[in-house]
């Protein structure tokens, strides 16, 4: 299982994908927002989203698990 964690603090600005959903390498799974900056968080492995951590809105910190993908 792969997991997918902020780089940086930010906001969540969108979640693209739900769980269950198919995914592949290098898709953008969720938008972060930090000082005015879009930051997309890619997944590295094609696989099925098995969770979700966050929600539009959340205030997130560096290395916060987002999402869970199971290759």
């Amino acid at each position: 299982m792969t997991q997918l964690k902020a780089a940086m603090a930010g906001t969540v600005f969108t979640v693209n994908v739900a769980v269950g959903e198919e995914v592949q390498a290098g898709q953008v799974i969720i938008v972060l927002e930090s000082m005015k900056m879009e930051i997309p968080v890619e997944t590295e492995v094609a696989g099925k989203v098995t969770a979700i951590n966050v929600q539009v809105g959340d205030f997130v910190n560096e290395e916060d698990v987002l999402a869970e993908i199971e290759a």
